[in-house]
């Protein structure tokens, strides 16, 4: 017996309903990115299109409602779990500072609005107002995907937004409670209590069991539904707590920031299913809110809507302006600001709905809203876009011009527990632009070239594919037959020109005095290349720290600059903080580098290595140990790295370590520092580090010149040279 399917409207069936919507999603962003429309908007329209008050097609009915939800939970995750925490600490006063004037620069002018042009009672206006003055990160996909989501001006509207959004959501509550007669010591202590207990369990808590869970299940799809939980538990608890769950989604990112790297397959999931589910139907369900007969009907609305709209743009466009002056933004950052700033949705529904419940707020304004929502978004996305373009430009002023020296990464794979760890660093340590030249390389030895052998190379090689394209990026399968697979790497490393290789240590349980093994042993001295030895002994997103042991005259090694943008990538990207342990000379130019491009480090002194051992000491629980080592006789080698695999074995095997070799040249010794300010001048993985670490260099060698210049003319004259 066939099945009948109804096409009555508003349609009802599920499978239908589902097929309209991902026609939705697929056609209207093609449709409208050709007329230079944000795809939001076209969304946003096709979602007036087929609601109720369009076609009919779809009610706004409790499916549409709970995938929506999901889908505003999921834009303040991703803008929690996105943001530069190190950029974020830096600039958290400017965070707060530009929350308040976002919150009370539309709040003064919404309140005299809607008390001396609509006549609305004091109590009514204040929360009127308090909606306005709210705002949605709903433009943030939209410049993330652009490449600016790490801009220092979003990373203030970004935090600045929980402030802004959290203020206004607490009005909210207290004008309710007085309207209902509730306000008192008793609602203040109650809500007070219950907002810090939340903050407390998802600052503290989410972490820890994030931490805990990530260790204890390392399957990528468990660790997705892992996320997706935390998401709507953080919501769910700040319901609890009095206050709206986009604060909550948005706390969750923030704690689980460290513990999700931005270059992975677990950060590619997240991004990917929000950007393709939730968000866009989010959108569609707020066109569904959209009633175009207010335009044509009531005049009253009309007025409504008209002085609505007009207060929020202009309010929030005053704000981004003050924000721009104070800080001493681009007019592109301002555009950033006003772009992510005057979209209106989340915390305005939230409020309009409650306060049409209870009586404070009239059709009129609910309506009003609505109207309001559509053009604020309009022209939200629309001047985020230009300011996204713009700011892109600007920045990329810097990285123009091609590398001196191109990034290629040779990954050698032999066993698969290893595997995934090997990978997974690779991925955090490349250079953004690097999205293929990435190399697994598995070798079988001529003499055991079985059919056994040859399938569990392609296994190994289809899962390093797989956990590349995962990160959304290609890793190339190199398979090779050799009588010697040290000769092997070798001959890969000279045919590919590889720059950088990362190598697991050799199996054992207990590290001995060869324990780098023949192999790598062979690699580090016939190869030129950076050379990490990676060894972990928990998954990479669980580490909280890094000590990066860092030795004398390390700047004069060839390759001094490209391990740096290496290392400040891995910080960047897996949020761990650094802490440099190194003379007096060296932390002087890591700080300056950390000063113009934020990372979460410390600098600790550290001039006897021979003290090496001391340092088991300051490591605690999720630590890790980076170690820059170097070739015998070059610059910054010194005797005792002999001992650091003693040094290891007894107080630092149960950590994750590395052993970081920087790239050699072949040219005479006295050929150093000054060959790498142009190697990492044009270097683009830190947008503009290299351009900073070239200066930094240049100053030094400036002053070694000048205090040169001086001993001479005091030799000449006689006098003794200076200290």
């Amino acid at each position: 017996m066939l099945l009948a399917v109804d096409f009555t409207l508003p349609i009802t069936n599920p499978t239908l309903q589902f097929l309209i919507l991902f026609v939705i999603i697929l056609t209207a962003p093609i449709l409208f990115n050709k007329i230079k429309v944000p795809s939001l908007i076209g969304l946003i329209i096709a979602g007036a299109v087929i609601g109720s008050y369009g076609l009919g097609l779809m009610t706004r009915d409790s499916n549409m409602i709970m995938l929506g939800n999901a889908g505003l939970l999921y834009i303040m995750f991703l803008a929690g779990v996105e943001i530069d925490l190190a950029e974020f600490k830096k600039s958290s006063t400017k965070s707060l500072a530009f929350g308040l004037i976002s919150f009370s620069v539309p709040m003064i002018f919404s309140y005299l609005a809607g008390h001396h042009l609509l006549g609305m009672t004091v109590m009514s206006s204040v929360l009127f107002a308090s909606m306005i003055s709210s705002h949605t990160l709903l433009t943030y996909p939209l410049i993330s995907k652009m490449g600016v989501g790490k801009n220092r001006a979003v990373t203030v509207t970004v935090g600045g937004t929980v402030i802004t959004d959290t203020l206004a959501l607490l009005v909210l509550a207290v004008i309710v409670s007085m309207n209902e007669g509730g306000i008192g010591i008793a609602f203040w202590t109650k809500l007070t209590i219950s907002i810090l207990l939340f903050a407390l369990i998802v600052v503290v808590g989410f972490p820890l069991f994030t931490r805990w869970f990530f260790k204890h299940f390392p399957d990528n799809t468990t660790q997705f539904i892992f996320v997706l939980t935390m998401i709507f538990l953080g919501g769910l608890l700040a319901e609890l707590a009095g206050i709206e769950g986009i604060i909550g989604a948005f706390l969750a990112g923030l704690s689980m920031n460290r513990l999700i790297p931005r270059v992975s397959p677990l950060m590619n999931r997240v991004d990917f299913v929000g950007n393709a589910i939730f968000i866009p139907i989010f959108l569609i369900s707020v066109g569904m809110l959209i009633d175009y007969r207010v335009f044509f009907g009531d005049i009253e609305t009309l007025k409504v809507s008209v002085v609505m709209t007009v207060v929020a743009i202009l309010s929030k466009f005053l704000a981004a302006l003050f924000t721009q002056k104070i800080f001493r933004y681009t007019n592109a950052e301002r555009m950033l600001i006003f772009g992510l700033s005057n979209s209106q949705a989340a915390a305005t529904l939230a409020t309009v709905m409650v306060g049409h419940r209870v009586g404070l707020l009239d059709d009129a304004i609910l309506n009003g809203a609505i109207v309001m929502i559509l053009i604020t978004c309009t022209v939200s996305s629309l001047r985020a876009q230009k300011g996204a373009i713009a700011t892109s430009l600007a920045e990329g002023t810097t990285d123009e011009g091609e590398s001196d020296l191109d990034e290629r990464i040779l990954i050698p794979v032999a066993n698969k527990d290893t595997l995934k760890d090997l990978i997974e660093f690779s991925l955090v340590i490349k250079s953004k632009e690097n999205t293929r030249d990435l190399y697994a390389l598995n070798i079988i030895k001529s003499s055991e070239a079985t059919h056994e052998a040859e399938k569990n190379s392609e296994k190994l090689l289809e899962e390093a594919m797989k956990l590349g394209a995962g990160a959304e990026t290609i890793i190339q399968p190199l398979k090779r037959y050799d009588m010697n697979i040290l000769n092997g790497i070798l001959g890969v490393v000279k045919k590919y020109a590889i720059t950088d290789i990362v190598m697991g240590l050799h199996m054992r349980q207990e590290i001995s005095q060869s324990f780098l093994g023949n192999l790598v042993e062979g690699v580090l001295d016939k190869s030129r290349s950076t050379l990490y030895v990676y060894k972990a002994m928990q998954p990479l997103s669980t580490v909280k720290r890094r000590l990066v042991i860092v030795p004398r005259d390390a700047d004069k090694e060839i390759g001094f600059a490209l391990w740096i943008s290496k290392l400040w990538n891995l910080g960047r990207n897996t949020g761990a903080k650094l802490s440099f342990y190194a003379d007096e000379a060296m932390l002087d130019i890591l700080r300056k580098v950390q000063r113009i491009h934020p990372v979460d480090g410390d600098f600790h002194l550290f001039e006897d290595w021979n003290e090496f051992p001391s340092l088991a000491k300051e490591m605690g629980k999720d630590e890790a140990l980076f170690i820059v080592m170097s070739r015998n006789r070059k610059a910054s080698y010194h005797p005792v790295m002999q001992r650091i695999p003693d040094y290891i074995n007894h107080h630092f095997k149960d950590r994750n370590f590395m052993l970081l070799y920087p790239l050699q040249s072949t040219a005479e010794e006295g050929y150093h520092s000054h060959i790498s300010i142009p190697l990492l001048s044009s270097n683009q993985v830190l947008g503009g580090v290299g351009d900073v670490l070239a200066t930094v260099l240049r100053e030094k060698e400036e002053r070694k010149e000048q205090l040169d210049k001086v001993a001479e003319e005091s030799t000449d004259k006689g006098e003794s040279e200076p200290d």
